[in-house]
């Protein structure tokens, strides 16, 4: 019954992505072991649009380590659970509470000893800014207790890349680069200190070839100069190697103006499913107080009101005038939401 529900859920996430997202391309899925024990690490920039790309277009059913907050009411904690997220607490959520990690850990660690799949985000935080932020050593955490208890693991940690081009914007194209395995083993018990070092500089080093990296130090005018160059946010060996190369030899890419049939088809979309779109622009989008939130609530709409709008317009259409108006209806939707997503 738990696969059934883990994988309808899965399902219904992945529809709801493939009619937000233009375009989702995943690189170097291969890389995956099928049934080893395995700790994805990835870069952290679009709050919770990230762990469901990795969840849906990863081929490991995975745990997730989430931040502990989310699960602050009952019945959210139950249902969270029941998808294989696993609460981690901060500072931030009090002093007292971090002895609950303690169980957490031990339960990742008895996870991994198993040959599952667990993912967590590192740089501890999400921000949309493009640079691999300094890596907790939380991971590392979880690695050596796993190792302790159980001497005999071998786990295989993948950095994940996440990309987007316009993270805030809809409609979005993303890419999920998955790095080269690091395989770790009881050998980095012999240093705990020195091995903590290596473990977040190799992962560190991989997330930032697997993502676009711009140094802090001049990011606002690094940033501008790629967006006056229009580079593909989805292409980080490109653009990385334009900032390595100081901008010479950067392709300029001529910016796309949307069509008119794309912007005629989100007008009528918006039309069709004006109560969605006013819960969006009048309710939820005006409590948004950080950006990084922005796509994950808009996607949120999309996946529930979105859906329970449609079906009482099809119950309404088909019970007043006849079915086929229902229909015609659905197909309408889809079409224009096809239209305006994906050209």
């Amino acid at each position: 019954m738990k696969q059934i529900w883990l994988y309808s859920v899965k399902a219904f996430i992945r529809l709801g992505l493939f009619f937000y997202f233009k375009k989702i391309e995943i690189r170097n899925a291969n890389r995956i072991p099928e049934n080893e024990p395995v700790l994805f690490l990835a870069n952290h920039q679009n709050a919770l649009l990230d762990a469901l790309l990795i969840a849906t277009k990863n081929r490991r059913p995975s745990y997730f380590l989430t931040r502990a907050s989310v699960f602050s009411k009952p019945l959210v904690s139950k249902i969270l659970k029941s998808l294989q997220l696993l609460p981690v607490y901060r500072v931030r959520d009090g002093w007292g509470n971090l002895n609950k990690n303690n169980s957490v850990f031990s339960q990742s660690s008895k996870l991994l000893s198993e040959g599952n799949a667990i993912v967590i985000f590192p740089e501890g935080s999400h921000n949309l800014n493009r640079t691999v932020r300094p890596l907790s050593k939380g991971f590392t955490r979880i690695i050596f207790e796993t190792l302790e208890s159980y001497p005999n693991t071998k786990i295989q940690l993948i950095p994940v890349g996440l990309n987007f081009k316009q993270a805030s914007k809809f409609s979005d194209t993303a890419l999920i680069n998955f790095g080269t395995p690091i395989v770790v083993g009881k050998e980095l018990l012999e240093d705990k200190n020195k091995s903590v070092l290596i473990l977040k500089d190799k992962v560190s080093q991989q997330l930032q070839e697997l993502t676009i990296h711009i140094e802090s130090e001049h990011y606002e005018q690094t940033l501008q100069k790629l967006v006056n160059l229009n580079v593909d946010f989805t292409q980080p060996n490109q653009v990385n190697q334009c900032i390595v190369n100081n901008f010479k030899k950067c392709k300029k890419n001529q910016p796309k103006a949307s069509g008119q049939l794309k912007r005629l088809s989100k007008f009528l979309l918006i039309i069709n499913l004006f109560v969605p779109y006013f819960i969006w622009k009048n309710i939820a989008q005006p409590k948004i107080k950080e950006i990084e939130f922005t796509s994950t609530f808009r996607f949120a709409i999309a996946i529930t009101a979105v859906p329970i709008f449609v079906l009482l317009m099809l119950l309404i259409l088909g019970f007043v005038f006849q079915i086929k108006f229902a229909l015609m209806y659905l197909l309408n939707v889809i079409l224009l939401a096809l239209l305006s997503v994906k050209l």
